[in-house]
């Protein structure tokens, strides 16, 4: 149960930062035209970029807070914050390309691709910021913190949750990514939308359980006193 409550979390929180779909757009405006075979290619290479370069991370979050000195129910009060901030925008996106003017803004479509071969900028821009951008960090630094702290067996069944949403999310940014055409045409980008204000919906949620259960944990020993 531990694996999978964590697993329901992580799913929730990263996908519309990741936003697959989204994503997929700008992938499509960056490369441009290609044979399918380059869009798979290309894809794959994303995929396992994503993967390793969050599952990273994942491992080195509570390193990361140990060495500046943070303690977790700090991270959990502003990471959750910003976990609920980006749900209430997406919540409120007036329109279906706020999240992909995002991903665009991110990336600052800096690169000219043309001048350089596609596999060497895999990672950046395609993998980090236009798949996995800061927010997508911060976010996982939260869940990664909020999962230590406990027991061993609490500890790796949560990270082990929270890989394979990681997995998960990667897959699906493969399946965009090398079918970024064709999906783009099939899917309404109304339909994209409105999937997407729900899981933001869930987001905030989220997000405002976690600032919770920072905010208990300083606020309660002050109040037995």
């Amino acid at each position: 149960m531990l694996i999978w409550d964590s697993f329901l979390i992580a799913f929730s929180a990263l996908f519309p930062l990741i936003n697959p779909l989204g994503s997929s757009l700008v992938f499509l405006g960056l490369v441009g035209e290609l044979p399918p075979n380059v869009y798979r290619s290309l894809a794959r290479k994303i995929a396992l970029n994503n993967i390793l370069f969050l599952g990273l991370f994942e491992l080195l979050g509570s390193a990361i807070l140990n060495f500046f000195g943070i303690s977790l129910p700090i991270v959990q009060v502003s990471g959750g914050l910003v976990i609920a901030a980006i749900g209430w925008a997406t919540l409120n996106a007036k329109d279906s390309e706020a999240m992909v003017n995002d991903k665009r803004e991110e990336a600052q479509l800096s690169s000219d691709l043309a001048f350089h071969t596609l596999q060497e900028k895999a990672f950046y821009p395609l993998t980090f910021p236009v798949t996995s951008g800061p927010g997508t960090l911060v976010v996982l630094l939260t869940l990664s913190a909020r999962l230590s702290g406990g027991t061993v067996t609490a500890t790796v069944l949560g990270h082990v949750g929270l890989f394979l949403a990681i997995l998960l999310l990667s897959f699906l940014v493969y399946i965009c990514y090398a079918y970024a055409a064709r999906i783009t045409k099939a899917i309404p980008a109304s339909t994209a939308h409105g999937i997407l204000r729900v899981v933001a919906f869930i987001l905030l949620c989220i997000g405002v359980q976690i600032s919770w259960n920072g905010i208990s944990t300083l606020v309660g020993p002050l109040l037995k006193h």
